[in-house]
C-alpha cells in the first residue's frame, strides 16, 4: 500500500510539474524560488538563491510575470524592483514574523530620537519599513553595505542576531531593533555541542541570524549562499548546518558526496513551507494573488534597494 501511494503521489507531482511547464510558457512567467522553500519548488524554479540574488533576477529578467516561492516581503521586494511585471505569490499567508516584528510609527520615532543616524534596514522588512530606510542589505552584503554609509550612526532594524554580528566588523555606532528569526533564534548552544559530540569530524556552519553564542561556535559564519559555497569548496566531508532545513536541497545538489545533520530539527520555517506544487499551478491559472505596492510607497523603497544593489 505505501509503495502503491508513493507511486501515485510522483505521478501527481509529475503531472504538475509539467503543468506548470507550459503555463510558464503561456503566461511568459518566470519562478523564483528561495532556499529554504520545498524541493518540490525548487526543482521546478527557474533560479533558486537567497534574497540577494533573487532581488537581482527581478530587477533584471525579461519575463512579464514573476511567481515568488517565499515570503511576502520577498514579493513586495520583487514587485518594487520591478514595478511593470505581475508579481504572484502562490501563498500570502506566508509572512515574516521578524519582519512584522518592525513597523513605520516605531521607526520614526527612532529616526527622531536620534537624527544623526542613517537607517539600514535588512531586506526582511515591508515595502512601508523599506521607505522609510536610506539603504538595505541583506546577510550575504550586510557589512559591505554597513561600512558603506555615509555615517559614523546606524539604525538598524529589524534583527537583532544578524545587527550583533555585523557590528562586530565595523567601527561605526549601531542602535540595534530588538526583532529576531523565530527559525534561527531557536537554535542553542546546547544543541550545537550535543552535535558536535555526536559527529566529532563534522564543521558546524551557521548563519548570523542565529544567536551570538551559537554563531561564536561556526567553524564558517555566512548568509545562506556563503554556507552553500562553502561546503562545495570545503575539503571537510560532514557538516553540522545551523540554517533553515530547505538550504538542504541545494547542499546535497552541489556536494552529493557530503554529509549534511541539520544542527536542530526545528530549523524550518512554517512560512516560507506553507508554497506546493497546487499552489503554483493555481496561482498561474488564476494570476493571483498578486502583490500591490502603494507607488507612493514603492517609489521610496525602491530607492533603498537600489542604493544596496549599487554597493560592490
Amino acid at each position: 500500500m505505501e509503495a502503491l501511494a508513493l507511486e501515485r503521489k510522483a505521478e501527481q507531482q509529475k503531472e504538475l510539474k509539467e503543468r506548470i511547464a507550459q503555463l510558464k510558457k503561456e503566461r511568459n512567467a518566470i519562478i523564483l524560488a528561495h532556499y529554504y522553500q520545498r524541493d518540490e519548488i525548487q526543482e521546478v524554479a527557474d533560479f533558486r538563491g537567497d534574497s540577494f540574488l533573487l532581488a537581482q533576477k527581478a530587477a533584471s529578467t525579461d519575463a512579464d510575470v514573476i511567481v515568488f516561492c517565499g515570503v511576502h516581503f520577498m514579493g513586495e521586494s520583487a514587485k518594487i524592483l520591478a514595478p511593470n511585471k505581475t508579481v504572484l505569490i502562490p501563498d500570502e499567508r506566508a509572512g515574516c514574523p521578524m519582519a512584522d516584528m518592525v513597523n513605520v510609527d516605531g521607526l520614526r520615532a527612532l529616526k527622531q530620537k536620534h537624527p544623526n543616524a542613517k537607517v539600514v534596514a535588512y531586506i526582511n522588512t515591508s515595502a512601508d519599513v523599506k521607505s522609510e530606510t536610506d539603504i538595505c542589505c541583506t546577510s550575504a552584503n550586510a557589512i559591505k553595505v554597513i561600512n558603506s554609509v555615509d555615517s559614523d550612526e546606524i539604525i538598524w532594524v529589524p534583527d537583532k542576531n544578524l545587527g550583533d554580528y555585523v557590528s562586530k566588523f565595523t567601527d561605526k555606532k549601531m542602535i540595534i531593533w530588538e526583532g529576531y528569526c523565530n527559525t534561527h533564534d531557536m537554535l542553542t548552544v546546547k544543541d550545537v555541542e550535543e552535535m558536535k559530540a555526536q559527529y566529532p569530524n563534522a564543521q558546524f556552519v551557521v548563519h548570523p541570524e542565529c544567536r551570538p553564542e551559537v554563531v561564536k561556535l561556526g567553524d564558517f559564519v555566512g548568509s545562506t549562499t556563503a554556507i552553500i559555497k562553502y561546503c562545495k569548496e570545503s575539503d571537510c566531508q560532514e557538516f553540522i548546518v545551523g540554517t533553515e532545513d530547505g538550504t538542504g536541497y541545494q547542499l546535497r545538489l552541489d556536494s552529493p558526496n557530503k554529509t549534511f545533520h541539520f544542527a536542530t530539527k526545528y530549523l524550518v520555517c512554517p512560512n516560507m513551507k506553507v508554497n506546493n506544487l497546487k499552489k503554483v499551478v493555481k496561482c498561474l491559472e488564476t494570476n493571483q494573488p498578486q502583490i500591490y505596492v502603494p507607488p507612493q510607497v514603492a517609489d521610496k523603497a525602491r530607492a533603498s534597494l537600489e542604493r544596496m544593489l549599487q554597493v560592490k
